[in-house]
């Protein structure tokens, strides 16, 4: 499988995470977990992946400082984001950075169709 098909599950939640992964993967997706945002710019630089699922509430290194940092490093500022968040304001935080989004809890279906927009089949 290709590059194209390569998707970063930024996520500090280990089940959700690994949720995601076992989906896209069962899906056909290379999955990459990153459990923060600095572990999350490493894999994105390292891996270029079509799309970041990015949850926004983490320790270390959160997703709105994430998104600041992506932005900043020209290898990796197109790399297109999907904030994951349950909150009911999620287009507007979406908007704010420049991210698609995806609601939480996550339906899988809804996430595989979101993927494939970003990613192809």
């Amino acid at each position: 499988m290709g590059t194209a098909q390569r998707v970063l599950v930024v996520e500090d939640d280990s089940h959700l995470r690994d949720s995601i992964c076992a989906i896209l993967t069962d899906a056909g997706f290379t999955s990459w977990p990153a459990e923060n945002g600095e572990v999350a710019l490493e894999r994105a630089r390292a891996e270029r992946p079509c799309v970041i699922l990015l949850d926004l509430m983490m320790p270390i290194m959160n997703g709105w400082e994430f998104r600041s940092e992506q932005l900043r490093d020209p290898e990796i500022s197109s790399i297109p984001v999907v904030i994951m968040t349950a909150d009911g304001r999620a287009v507007e935080k979406a908007r704010t950075l420049h991210a698609d989004y995806l609601k939480k809890p996550i339906r899988p279906d809804a996430l595989l169709e979101l993927v494939k927009d970003y990613c192809g089949p």
